[in-house]
């Protein structure tokens, strides 16, 4: 594994960024047991060192949190990266459409031009910048029109308050209709080998359109990392204990593909992990992977990901196993 980083372009904006980024919803210590700060501004600084360029963050994790660790993180080296952050899930309003509670606050999507310019300053307080390079719409909101989300996602942009603009958790006529109203840079969408269906539905409008895709959850919670035995018991909050995707069935039909894995990974200096998130990157449409990390361990080994070569043959064998061991996974 001795190549470079590989980089990538986000959509047309001209902005160029490592193809592995750091995903930080478990640093925001929401729905992933607390948080500690020391060893998360520790994992954020080791992906920059190992040449993660792409942090990708949002308010709502933990309210602030997360932002505010990321900024911290980053203090005198901001010009090294690439970020990006999220707007849409609001907690200053009740416009919009109730969400979720969180700590007994009512939290709504909600991206209407008012709330949008007020989430931005918010957000660059928060991480200690006036810039944002990539600024995501996280949830879509029925109740605004996508035009007037994009009216004033533009005139930041024209301000330099945002560099390029994203949207997430999207459908194919979400993303039509961004593109209608401005320039959609990239979209953000869970994708995995254990959950494929954007491959038929978001990622060929994309293709058409010129819009970037960051993946999140490239290890599926951890499912495809080979460290998780079908034995293994989930306790407490953890959200993978009453998740069908973690039966033990199909943890026992993983363990099975990550045995036809672990051979290519080992002839190329790489661990199982590795191996999965730079499948991910190598396939048709995936631009970007964000992989989340909570020390500086698991931020250098994913990042070790982004020097990982596979050849058109590695890729061959594990669409093969993949198709044999995944076939029939409990959703």
């Amino acid at each position: 594994m001795s190549h470079d980083m590989l980089t990538r372009a986000i959509g047309r904006s001209g902005i160029e960024a490592s193809a592995i980024g750091l995903g930080t919803w478990a640093i925001g210590g929401w729905m992933w047991g607390g948080t500690d700060e020391a060893k998360s501004i520790a994992a954020i600084q080791a992906s920059v060192d190992a040449g993660v360029t792409l942090i990708d963050t949002a308010p709502a994790y933990g309210q602030g949190v997360a932002e505010e660790i990321v900024g911290r993180a980053l203090k005198g080296r901001r010009d090294q990266v690439v970020l990006a952050t999220k707007c849409g899930l609001v907690w200053h309003t009740q416009k919009g459409n109730h969400f979720f509670d969180y700590d007994g606050k009512p939290v709504h999507r909600y991206l209407g031009k008012d709330a949008v310019i007020h989430e931005v300053e918010q957000s660059l307080t928060r991480l200690g910048t006036d810039y944002i390079d990539h600024y995501i719409t996280h949830w879509q909101d029925s109740t605004t029109p996508v035009a007037e989300t994009m009216e004033a996602l533009e005139q930041l942009k024209q301000q330099g308050k945002i560099r390029s603009i994203g949207a997430s958790n999207t459908s194919t006529g979400d993303i039509r209709a961004y593109v209608a109203a401005g320039q959609l840079d990239a979209i953000q969408e869970e994708y995995s080998m254990v959950r494929r269906d954007i491959e038929n539905s978001l990622l060929p409008v994309c293709r058409d359109n010129e819009v970037s895709v960051m993946s999140y959850s490239s290890l599926a919670l951890g499912l495809l990392t080979g460290k998780i035995s079908p034995d293994r018991v989930f306790a407490g909050d953890d959200q993978r204990k009453d998740n069908p995707r973690f039966s033990q069935a199909n943890r026992r039909k993983v363990a099975r593909l990550m045995e036809t894995i672990t051979p290519i990974a080992e002839a190329h200096g790489a661990t199982p992990a590795q191996t999965v998130i730079a499948w991910t990157v190598q396939q048709p449409g995936i631009t970007f992977s964000l992989c989340g990390a909570r020390d500086a361990a698991q931020a250098a080994e994913n990042a070790r990901a982004g020097q990982l070569r596979l050849s058109a043959e590695d890729i061959e064998t594990i669409n093969q196993q993949a198709k044999t061991h995944l076939s029939d996974l409990d959703a």
